[in-house]
């Protein structure tokens, strides 16, 4: 089968002919018809993500058909259009993952290839009304906003609509929590230092958002969303940390929770302590998701019919011309790999 792999950190990737793998009991192997980058990838090439493990066939998300089932499976999944949850093994704590917990894609060879094989507990029924395409763009980003905002967060989805903020828009996972939050009802403020991703994001229902290179661009926000009393936020998505973070606990709302997945502004910097203990705020730290998170967000992303937003697609072939844009930050949503018809 074709493969991208990836050698030795901080070298290109390369297009190889890799060994088909086989299903073994209790496994699925999948045909993929769509893959779908994460900074992780980056990262992993850049050498900047921790217990990095090569050579290995990167990429976590993918959607695709069965071929085969491994003993012990149904045979009733050949044929079946299915995604795949990249989150392996987190074990039996629902609040924190286990030692065993890994992320498909490395040491695991991952998705960026014709085929890939998988526990069956990790392969789910693709939601119908999405192209392979639209569902490899779901896994990785959308599992981790699920988690964010509706466990770790805990946005009210009944009774009076919650105030929601979601910083640096643009990003999938920023996207998706932008997403599930106007899909539950909630009131959605986005900030982004590019005024075309507010705009876009204005399409896709947000109440409205600001341009987070303006100076003071907090007060200016407060003022957008009501006034001083009425303009604070009940639930913040931040990916972000770094010296601004201090600017969401002014933004926060008495008794708000901010969860956070990022720190690509660096480290957390400037917070006064009274702000957070006389406001009574929540502050979570969170990263990817449970199974039973991940079937959640399934039915949900069903039953609201939502689709992600997906940047471009470029073929097996341009992986690195893919991973360059990765790099530069500048997509507005998820950048997806063909494969295959």
């Amino acid at each position: 089968m074709k493969a991208i792999l990836l050698a030795e950190k901080k070298q290109p990737v390369q297009l190889v002919d890799a060994p088909t793998p086989t299903a073994g009991p209790g496994q699925i192997l999948i045909k993929l018809k769509a893959a779908a980058l994460n900074h992780r990838d980056v990262f992993v090439q850049q050498g900047l993500y921790p217990g990095i493990k090569l050579p290995a066939i990167l990429g976590s998300d993918g959607a695709g058909v069965v071929a085969e089932v491994g003993e012990g499976v149904d045979p009733a999944w050949r044929g079946q259009a299915v995604i795949i949850n990249p989150g392996l093994y987190w074990g039996p704590n629902p609040r924190f993952y286990g030692s065993d917990f890994r992320i498909l894609g490395m040491p695991d060879n991952g998705t960026f290839a014709e085929y890939v094989v998988v526990d069956k507990a990790y392969v789910h029924h693709k939601p119908g009304h999405l192209s392979f395409e639209q569902a490899a763009a779901l896994p990785l980003a959308g599992l981790t906003a699920w988690r964010a905002l509706m466990t770790r967060a805990g946005l009210h989805t009944s009774g009076s609509p919650e105030k929601v903020l979601v910083t640096g828009i643009g990003g999938g996972a920023a996207l998706f929590a932008l997403q599930f939050a106007v899909g539950a009802g909630a009131e959605v403020w986005v900030t982004s230092g590019s005024e075309e991703k507010l705009a876009k994001a204005a399409a896709l229902g947000t109440a409205g958002g600001i341009n987070y290179r303006e100076p003071d661009w907090e007060k200016k926000l407060m003022t957008l969303t009501g006034g001083e009393r009425k303009g604070y936020f009940d639930v913040i998505i931040d990916s972000a940390g770094g010296p601004g973070f201090a600017k969401l606990i002014d933004a926060a709302a008495a008794g708000g929770r901010i969860a956070f997945f990022g720190g690509t502004t660096g480290n957390i910097t400037d917070i006064i302590p009274p702000k957070v203990f006389f406001k009574q705020l929540s502050i979570f730290g969170t990263t990817m998701g449970t199974e039973h998170e991940f079937a959640d967000m399934l039915s949900f992303v069903t039953d609201k019919q939502l689709v992600p937003v997906v940047d471009d697609v470029f073929p097996l072939t341009d992986m690195s011309q893919a991973m360059q844009k990765m790099d530069t930050g500048k997509q507005f949503g998820k950048i997806v790999i063909k494969i295959g018809d």
